[in-house]
């Protein structure tokens, strides 16, 4: 007679596989749930919506150029101007709609002050759209 306690245990009861028939019945009855839900769920509501014009608008704003030279001249479209009439082009400008674009162009040897000024002047008259103009470095 053995005195191990797992002698008489018989591993011949036990299912290693899993019981596919309840996980079919299942998902049988979830199939016949949604066949029969989705036809009430496609019910619309009709509503008038206004209809667009599908033509692209070829509205370009106008650009405008600020170029700062070496020397630190602020030039408006190539003409000189000073603080208070680039100022006062600036708001001019803001008050134009659709409102143009400004092209900022400074030199390399120009100041990051002089540069800044002027970008705080654009901001300051109202301009919100501001770009900048790079030249590609000699090789």
């Amino acid at each position: 007679m053995a005195m191990s306690p797992f002698a008489g245990d018989d591993d011949d009861g036990l299912m290693n596989e899993i019981n596919m028939t309840p996980l079919v019945d299942v998902m049988l009855v979830l199939l016949i749930v949604f066949m029969v839900t989705i036809p009430v769920i496609r019910h619309a509501v009709k509503i008038d919506l206004p209809h667009a014009s599908s033509q692209k608008e070829d509205t370009k704003p106008a650009q405008v150029t600020v170029s700062i030279d070496a020397d630190g001249n602020v030039l408006w479209d190539k003409d000189k101007v000073d603080d208070a009439a680039l100022a006062a082009k600036i708001a001019q400008a803001a008050q134009a709609s659709p409102q143009p674009e400004l092209h900022l162009d400074a030199d390399r040897k120009v100041p990051y002050e002089k540069v800044a000024q002027v970008m705080s002047a654009a901001q300051s008259g109202g301009l919100t759209k501001i770009g900048f103009v790079t030249q590609p470095k000699a090789k």
